[in-house]
């Protein structure tokens, strides 16, 4: 007898989405790549259609049109109506027979445990953070911006990087080398060569998040503009994890707090050194480590989990994610 198709797990990014179709047991039956999941700005069918294309492709892989439960971690399901709404439109396309959604930093914190227990912040294109525990207790943010009190990530530090570097230039602020290693990044003279260029769009908003490694770089040169930067990216990175950490009654005991997202995997120095004392100082029993791990082992684990699955289902599937 075949493999039974247990779990159709889905980790959908803004930039990619990754599909695996996984058996009762662990085993890996289909995978597939697809596009950027971003209903904000396609809107939800355009969205939802993108998504058809990389699951359609992970099934017939595996051989099989449905699985018994989808594990679907998404970006911009920050407040559980968008949870509510984006399983709905799971639901009608039939792929399994039960749905669960969740943000996809809750694939980050799976991957990275052993059981459904710890804490995750995720610094990438944005910031975020939840928290879990085996009883399905949840810690979390909304997640949304400004408007519900975020900072950080690299669209924010690549913002921040050229409002200092522009102030610096008029002499509003405090000089900083960021003045002359921005506009050059760019192959431009100066900051209001790259002002006009970014205005005009000749250089397009969507590169502006190359900024933020130029920001890392010009701190480890020690600018002390760029240093305060990534020291203030830090303390918010570890100031989501204490509060979610206390949430969850987590604090006074050896609590795994997950790294992930494309800041935070890069360990830039400053800022790994910086998070890893700040945590030892504020959280002591936290025990820090960057998940290098593609979530959507993190979403597959979840579904396992919902499946109540024998443990050697969890360790078989790890082995396929982690040679």
């Amino acid at each position: 007898m075949g493999l039974t198709a247990g779990v159709l797990a889905i980790d959908a990014g803004n930039s990619k989405t990754d599909v695996a179709v996984v058996a009762h047991d662990g085993t890996v039956l289909g995978t597939a790549r697809g596009e950027g999941f971003r209903p904000p700005a396609v809107g939800l069918e355009a969205a939802m259609s993108a998504l058809a294309e990389a699951v359609d492709r992970a099934l017939g892989a595996a051989g099989v049109p449905a699985v018994s439960h989808v594990s679907a971690c998404l970006a911009n399901a920050d407040l559980p109506v968008e949870e509510q709404r984006l399983a709905a439109a799971l639901v009608e396309r039939g792929w399994g027979a039960s749905v669960e959604v969740r943000n996809d930093t809750f694939a980050i914190l799976r991957a990275g445990v052993a059981e459904p227990r710890g804490v995750a912040v995720v610094c990438g294109a944005g910031i975020n953070c939840v928290g879990m525990l085996p009883d399905g207790r949840t810690a979390r943010f909304p997640a949304v911006g400004r408007i519900s009190g975020d900072w950080g990530g690299g669209w924010a530090l690549a913002e921040e990087a050229l409002w200092y570097a522009a102030r610096a230039w008029d002499g509003r602020g405090e000089p900083t080398a960021l003045v002359r290693a921005l506009p050059s990044h760019f192959g431009l003279p100066d900051m209001p060569a790259l002002i006009e260029a970014l205005h005009l769009e000749h250089v397009p908003a969507a590169r502006r998040h190359e900024l933020t490694p130029v920001l890392f770089a010009v701190a480890a040169e020690g600018d002390g503009v760029a240093r305060a930067l990534v020291d203030r990216q830090a303390e918010e990175i570890v100031t989501m994890a204490v509060v979610a950490l206390t949430r969850l009654e987590l604090l006074e005991e050896e609590t795994p707090v997950l790294l992930g997202g494309g800041v935070l995997a890069a360990r830039h120095p400053r800022l790994d050194d910086r998070v890893h004392g700040l945590l030892a100082a504020r959280a002591p029993r936290a025990v820090p480590r960057v998940v290098t791990a593609r979530p959507v082992l993190g979403a597959a684990l979840l579904g396992l989990d919902h499946l109540d699955v024998p443990a050697e289902a969890h360790e078989r599937l790890r082995g396929h994610f982690e040679p």
